[in-house]
């Protein structure tokens, strides 16, 4: 029986390092580009929210009662979204609020193309698009004065 020497591998480590990071590669990007959207939608809420919460301060006797919260309402919301980055795109087109019979609903409805120009979508092999969103982002909050 013969010992010898292992033999050499050149070479290996090189592909080791390759398989492993693009698998570690693959978790970070995924990690990142989900977070932003679930971030926004976070904000989304909470600007709904509050949005709801000032124009219920508004007395119900003021003239044009449904305008002055309407308007209270988007400024709200305006204010709570400022934070997002003008690359993002997010513009006043993207929330509404509407007074109708007592119910005040405020909407936020943003088109998650926008997002992609800033957190490209990359197809991996076996996962598929990462990320995989809904066309829209949307949340809406209604409140019955």
């Amino acid at each position: 029986m013969k010992l010898g020497l292992p033999r050499k591998q050149k070479g290996a480590v090189a592909i080791e390092f390759a398989v492993v990071f693009v698998i570690f590669f693959a978790v970070f990007y995924g990690l990142v580009s989900y977070s932003v959207p679930l971030l926004m939608m976070q904000s989304f809420h909470q600007a709904t929210a509050e949005a709801l919460r000032q124009a219920l301060k508004v007395d119900p006797n003021t003239p044009n009662y449904g305008t002055t919260v309407q308007n209270i309402a988007n400024s709200v919301v305006q204010a709570q979204t400022g934070w997002i980055p003008a690359p993002f795109n997010f513009t006043s087109t993207d929330y509404s609020s509407v007074y109708n019979s007592g119910v005040l609903t405020v909407t936020v409805n943003y088109s998650t193309s926008k997002l992609t120009r800033v957190v490209p979508q990359l197809v991996l092999p076996v996962i598929g698009p990462v990320p995989n969103l809904p066309d829209n982002l949307s949340v809406q909050s209604s409140l019955q004065f």
